[in-house]
């Protein structure tokens, strides 16, 4: 198989770098499944020099092909990487992730072991999220409870067959803001009657900054656009499923009304003056 790994990115170079230097230490087994692969990074409007970085760094980075849109955001970006990816097997992971060096070899074994084991290819491998703020070294990161999920369908690292995408008409590009275009599109993929194989062995290292409360301005608007798009997500599929998922039912009513004192703990206590 042919391997298209498909990454958006959106001012994140540092981490980026690192993203994509991993992936071309990528360690295939010599007559194995894979036959080669390819790394389509789709910039989404960035102003960080990311295109100039990739554009000097060309005889280092012998896999990626770059495309480049303006910031309509990762739904879009990521269909633009589909869209010209070569491989029959889409790979997506986000510009914030670092992987090892069996990263690839190990996601291409578990889907051919689980199409032999099922006898088709209605299929598709997730691999292990390790929350880090090791920059320097991410994959020291040892894998934690916090980062157990328990999510059917997310891009951060995933490996499906292009047909199946294809099949329900790729991501909603409705979804331009932060949030849920990933579990929007595992509820169509859900219908379809696809299998989630997890293949922990394909491990990914998610790299944030510690928390510091300059960044709290940000994160509040990163939630206000979530539940935008969480009201979207809903509308498009009512389900007690995605009220679960998007954490609107009563019993999150009433654990947002004791967290938040009733609501006096919101965005604009904290964006007051006296607080600023």
């Amino acid at each position: 198989m042919f391997l298209s790994v498909v990454i958006p990115t959106y001012n994140r170079l540092p981490i980026l770098r690192q993203c994509l230097h991993a992936l071309e230490r990528q360690q295939l087994r010599p007559g194995g499944s894979i036959e080669g692969y390819e790394v389509v990074v789709v910039d989404d409007g960035s102003s960080d020099g990311t295109i100039a970085w990739i554009e000097a760094n060309r005889e280092t980075l012998d896999h990626v092909r770059l495309f480049d849109q303006p910031h309509l955001g990762p739904a879009a970006a990521r269909n633009l990487g589909v869209s010209h990816a070569k491989g029959e097997t889409i790979v997506f992971i986000d510009s914030d992730l670092v992987v090892t060096e069996h990263f690839l070899q190990s996601h291409a074994d578990a889907l051919t072991r689980g199409r032999q084991q099922l006898g088709h290819d209605r299929l598709f491998t997730y691999g292990a999220v390790i929350d880090t703020n090791n920059f320097d070294d991410p994959t020291r990161e040892p894998y934690k409870l916090t980062d157990f999920s328990a999510a059917y369908f997310a891009t951060g690292n995933v490996a499906i067959a292009r047909s199946w995408l294809e099949a329900v008409g790729l991501f909603d590009t409705q979804f331009q803001l932060y949030g849920w275009e990933d579990l929007e599109l595992g509820v169509r993929l859900k219908k379809l009657g696809l299998v989630l194989i997890k293949c922990p062995a394909a491990a990914g290292y998610h790299w944030h900054p510690p928390f510091k409360l300059a960044d709290l301005p940000n994160a509040i608007d990163r939630e206000i656009q979530r539940g935008r798009m969480g009201v979207l997500f809903y509308r498009k599929h009512p389900t007690l499923d995605v009220r679960l998922m998007i954490q609107m039912t009563w019993l999150h009513r009433v654990l947002w009304g004791v967290l938040s004192l009733g609501g006096w703990l919101n965005e604009k206590l904290w964006q007051s003056p006296c607080n600023g």
